[in-house]
């Protein structure tokens, strides 16, 4: 029997909360409903997902192994719908995600010369969500920095760069030609989070977590703190009260180009041939270190 992706749905709601009453209000159906579907979907897989006793809702192991299973499999339905949606519009598109900082108007003008009838868009992604816009299909092809969950995907290292301290304008090593961690050692830390490690610290006194490269200069600007971002910033952003100095020590960033494992479509393989071919130009742009190409991003380490 197939599984029902709303039963499916259902259960993750549940799984999440840990609550009947809170997963009913957040799905916005009556309490009784959402029990009997969820009773639905352990009668289809012969098993009981839930424990429900006085002390509340628990998980049990296979409950466990759906809500793993669920992500992906809910993403990839997602992602069918947008895929059929487009194609209903009568004409072909690519989304192209990247991240702040990296350029891709090499690829995709190398893409557009073989594809003219191809619409291509772009669409900036943020740490914690640049696995999951690509496993629900909000953009096919992206260029992302490590780490990232890449469960589901297929990942190719394109480039790294080097990272700089980024400073309040008036700080004390605002302005040096280079530093080290250990002159930054007692400072708070201002951090983007991402989806693959959300409490990731590269500096062991990190702190404040913020999202995307402009809220990290602004919080670094009002003084909460220093931070640490890829070469790129300095060339793609900057701040009147922020300063970014080399900090030779610290390991590059690495930046990969992903794509969803399972997708086996001319058109997304072909922008992957021009993102490859392209890479070393994009890398120009920051005068980035180049990787040796692969497919295989095991090694590679943040």
């Amino acid at each position: 029997m197939d599984l029902d992706l709303r039963k499916v749905r259902y259960f993750v709601a549940v799984a999440d909360q840990l609550h009947f009453g809170r997963a009913a209000e957040e799905l916005h159906i009556a309490q009784p409903v959402l029990s009997r579907q969820v009773r639905a979907l352990e009668h289809d897989l012969g098993t009981p997902l839930l424990i429900r006793d006085s002390h509340g809702v628990a998980l049990t192991d296979a409950g466990r192994q759906l809500l793993t299973d669920a992500g992906l499999m809910l993403a990839s339905a997602q992602a069918v719908r947008r895929r059929v949606t487009v194609a209903a519009r009568g004409r072909r598109r690519l989304m192209i995600g990247f991240r702040a900082g990296v350029a891709v108007t090499a690829a995709v003008r190398e893409f557009a010369a073989r594809h003219p009838d191809v619409v291509v868009d772009m669409q900036r992604v943020e740490g914690d969500d640049q696995a999951a816009m690509l496993l629900d299909g909000r953009v096919d092809v992206a260029y992302v920095r490590l780490p990232i969950d890449e469960a589901g995907l297929r990942v190719t290292p394109l480039y790294a760069e080097p990272r700089v301290a980024v400073l309040p304008a008036g700080h004390r090593l605002a302005g040096k030609e280079q530093i080290t961690e250990a002159d930054l050692a007692g400072e708070p830390l201002v951090w983007p989070g991402t989806s693959a490690q959300p409490t990731r610290r590269p500096h062991p006194d990190a702190g404040y977590l913020v999202r995307g490269v402009d809220e990290t200069l602004e919080h670094v600007a009002a003084g909460r703190g220093v931070s640490f971002l890829a070469r790129s910033a300095t060339v793609f952003h900057s701040h009147p009260e922020v300063s970014f100095v080399p900090v030779p020590e610290l390991a590059p960033e690495q930046v990969c180009l992903a794509v969803v494992a399972s997708r086996a479509e001319p058109l997304v393989d072909d922008f992957v041939t021009a993102a490859r071919a392209t890479a070393g130009i994009t890398a120009e742009c920051g005068n980035y270190e180049m990787w040796q190409l692969g497919g295989d991003s095991s090694h590679l380490g943040s």
